[in-house]
């Protein structure tokens, strides 16, 4: 949960609860993402992983500037500029560096397949490789790039989608998703996307996982670092569902229905990340102003289960739940 919800305050509190936490590289800095680990440390002795996006292909720079000219009504009612839409890989290599030096246990790749050299090299400094897949194709791309895990991404889940190429919003539901990669697969593969709660897990691991990835779920607990307003808007259920759309980032995302991903929804391009860095500074003046109309508020279809517990308590509960249903 890149962006401010993942801190190493929650990612300490779901391995002391038993669960496998995750630091979320995204959007952050080599020396940012250095700092979160050794943090983490500092909070846990349990192992964590690392997430880090694959760089995309740069957008349609004509595409982007049409976008810019839909939004310059919300820049000024916002009293801001827009961003500078341009692309960047989010300092992969740099990151790569610091996951391959700082015995990170695992590193967990999504909108896209590490190379079969990135793989070599993170095994050969002792780290495990997980990779996000939507489809049969893509579990094999990973397969054969020499991953040791997959993550298989159902259509239910909040946030960016991890699809390779984005070329259309993921429409397979979790539990049929994890049913045809299985069948090609002898990895390991976790489930993701709307699990909430124990029974939600039951079904996946029964399906043939062997661990859920959750993250919806403790976007209200007080160790996320979730905004105000995006607590506001899952917790007192001011929009009545999520939508999937590029309208923020310019690439496939599931978060609430809010006026901005409702209007512009037909509008944005797929241009990922040219289209984050273009509505960054509206989404950021939102928030400042506490207006919920305007943030991404990243949201898997399970939303309305939010609550304000710890995450351990959270952690604790999914895991008894789920061994009562008989797992």
């Amino acid at each position: 949960m890149a962006g401010g919800p993942s801190t190493p305050a929650l990612t300490a509190a779901v391995c002391d609860a038993g669960g496998y936490g995750f630091v979320a590289a995204g959007y952050l800095s080599a020396d940012a993402l250095r700092q979160a680990i050794v943090e983490t440390r500092t909070l846990t002795g349990a192992p964590f992983g690392v997430n880090v996006f694959v760089p995309s292909m740069p957008g349609d720079r004509s595409e982007v500037s049409a976008y810019a000219s839909t939004l310059r009504e919300e820049a000024e009612f916002l009293g801001v500029a827009l961003g500078d839409g341009h692309w960047d890989d989010d300092h992969y290599d740099a990151k790569l560096d610091v996951i391959a030096s700082n015995s990170v246990h695992l590193a967990s790749f999504t909108f896209g397949c590490p190379t079969p050299e990135v793989v070599d090299r993170l095994h050969r400094a002792n780290v495990l490789v997980a990779v996000t897949v939507t489809s049969v194709p893509e579990s094999l791309i990973a397969t054969g790039a020499g991953a040791d895990l997959l993550i298989a991404q159902g259509a239910e889940a909040g946030g960016h989608q991890g699809s390779f190429d984005d070329l259309s919003a993921n429409q397979i539901p979790l539990l049929s998703l994890l049913a045809e990669i299985l069948e090609t697969t002898d990895l390991p593969v976790v489930g993701s996307g709307g699990i909430m709660n124990g029974s939600d897990t039951a079904a996946v691991l029964k399906a043939g996982a062997v661990a859920v990835q959750l993250g919806t779920v403790f976007l209200c607990t007080p160790e996320a670092g979730t905004s105000s307003p995006y607590r506001r808007a899952l917790l007192d259920r001011i929009y009545s569902g999520t939508i999937v759309t590029r309208a923020f980032s310019g690439r496939f995302a599931r978060g609430l229905a809010n006026r901005f991903a409702v209007e512009h929804d037909r509008q944005a391009p797929r241009a990922y990340p040219e289209v984050h860095h273009l509505t960054r500074p509206l989404r950021a003046a939102a928030t400042r102003a506490g207006d919920t109309g305007v943030p991404n508020l990243w949201a898997g279809t399970g939303w309305p289960l939010v609550t304000t517990e710890p995450a351990a308590t959270i952690a604790r509960r999914i895991a008894t739940d789920a061994r009562s249903a008989g797992v």
